[in-house]
Order: structure tokens, then sequence, then C-alpha cells
């Protein structure tokens, strides 16, 4: 009896591993298994019991393959949200606008917004908005222009910015800026800021004339790829920053990798493609990709 029990549990246990790994085929053929970095230690049924779920840890939703790791020599960034605060000035006076017509402005409309060249995200604005009847994307443009001239000059650093880009630039790191905002507004809100961004190796501005279309178009970026000296640096060497969900497909689009990092009232669902997503720019571990560490870092 006590013979057969066992026969019987070794049976039921065999049965119970050959059902284990055919959901793990059938699972890990339907499922694309997203591949980390090795400082995160994943093993294949932890990753299919909770497949693309994105944490906002220190080293969060990196889908980065492991072999981008050394690889990344260039770094880009974005401007507007992630270097400096400046897109509060957007919401404010966009907020005061719409108030006129009795609208509100919410995020899930910012969202779309951000990152895009002025006149299509002006587009967006009146359409969606409902009031195209009433004020064309010319003119909301002009009227915003008088208000967002009073507040640029004001732009503060994001957290973590001015660090980031003293130590990159320091260590010999290629860096540059890749933005939508057009040559008189960088003017304006980088005023307080010229020495930090005399760091940068160049910048493209949404107005350049390689500039064709604004983001998701990967345009931007392709160009500040081939300003680089010794240019055009392959996409699979650079490193993109980007808060904006627009952003984030556009260096995809561009075939970069992409560390956004959102403001916090950003719906988690449009963090779409983004190889990983941090809290600040204060959470970056640049040795995670490869890049020269922190003079202070700690083991």
């Amino acid at each position: 009896m006590n013979v057969t029990k066992c026969a019987f549990g070794q049976h039921q246990g065999l049965r119970n591993r050959i059902l284990t790994h055919r959901l793990y085929e059938a699972v890990a053929v339907s499922t694309p298994i997203p591949h980390y970095p090795k400082s995160l230690s994943f093993s294949p049924l932890k990753t299919l019991e909770i497949p693309r779920i994105k944490t906002y840890s220190r080293m969060a939703n990196s889908t980065a393959p492991v072999s981008a790791r050394g690889l990344i020599t260039h770094v880009i960034f974005d401007m507007d949200g992630l270097l400096l605060d400046t897109e509060k000035f957007y919401t404010e006076v966009q907020e005061i606008i719409l108030a006129r017509y009795n609208k509100t402005f919410d995020w899930s409309l910012k969202a779309r917004m951000m990152g895009m060249k002025a006149i299509e995200a002006a587009r967006v604005f009146v359409e969606e908005t409902g009031i195209s009847d009433s004020l064309t994307a010319e003119e909301f443009l002009v009227e915003r222009e008088s208000m967002l001239q009073k507040l640029f000059p004001t732009s503060e650093l994001m957290p973590g910015a001015s660090r980031l880009i003293r130590h990159l630039h320091a260590k010999g790191v290629p860096i540059c800026v890749a933005t939508g905002s057009h040559k008189r507004h960088f003017e304006l809100k980088t005023q307080q800021h010229r020495e930090l961004f005399s760091l940068m190796h160049h910048v493209v501005l949404g107005d350049d004339p390689e500039v064709k279309k604004g983001k998701p178009s990967p345009d931007v970026f392709l160009a500040a790829a081939k300003r680089f000296e010794g240019g055009p640096i392959d996409s699979d060497k650079i490193i993109v920053f980007e808060d904006a969900p627009s952003g984030v497909k556009g260096a995809k689009n561009a075939g970069m990798f992409v560390i956004m990092v959102p403001d916090p009232r950003l719906n988690s669902f449009l963090h779409g493609p983004a190889d990983q997503v941090l809290n600040s720019l204060l959470d970056f571990n640049p040795s995670e990709w490869g890049l020269p560490p922190f003079d202070d870092a700690t083991s």
C-alpha cells in the first residue's frame, strides 16, 4: 500500500511538471518575455506570473536587452518637464484660456500635447476641447505666447538635472538636447541656466530645418544623433531621457533606448515602450547602462 501511494505520488508529480512545462511553453509563445538588465535577477516562472507589470523602484520597468549594457556611448536629453520645470507654465496658461469657455484642462489632453511642435499641439488643443469654432490654433498660440514669455525666464531645473549633466560631461560622455521648443522659447527658458546648457555638445530645436515633424516622429532624435562628433551615431548606442509619451515613442521610432521620467500625474498606461521608468533623474544609476558611475556612488 505504501509502495502504491509512493508510485502514485511520483506519477502525479511528473504529470504536474509536464503540465507546468507545457503551460510555460504556451505562454512563452503568446507572450513576449521582456529582457532585464543583469542587476535584476528574475526566474522565468516569476516573470510569467507578473508579465510586463511596471514598478517604480530605482531600476523600474527596465526591458532593455542585457546586451545593451556597456554599449551606450551617447546621451540625448529632452528639455521641457525633464531638465526644466516648464510644463507647469503651459498647464497654467492653458487652464486660464479654457476657463473663458467654461472648460477644464485635464491630464489626458496634456499627455497628448507634450513633446509636440507648438502648432501641432495647438491644433490638438482647440479641437479636443471643442473651442475651434471660437479660437483657431494660430490665435491660441498668439494669446498663449504673451503669457508664456513672462513665465519662461523663471524656469527652474528639475531635481537631479544639474548633477547628471555635469557628471556625464566630466566623464567625457557626449550629451545633447533634442527638444520641440523653438529658438525664442529655448533662449527664455535657459536664461538662468546658460552655463549648464553650454555643456551640451549641441542642441536640436523644434524649428530646426532638419526637423520636419515633431515627436512622435523620430526627426529630432535622428538629427541629434547625426550631429555628434563622428556622427551619425548608431541608434543602439544612445539613451534618450524623456518625460512625454510622444517623446518616448519618437525615440523608440529612432531605434534608441529610452528612460522615461514622467510626471507622477501621468497615467502609467501612457508610459508605453520606455525601457526604464524612473520617479526622478536622481534615481538614475549610470552603471546600470555601462556609463561611468557617480563619484559619490556607494556599493
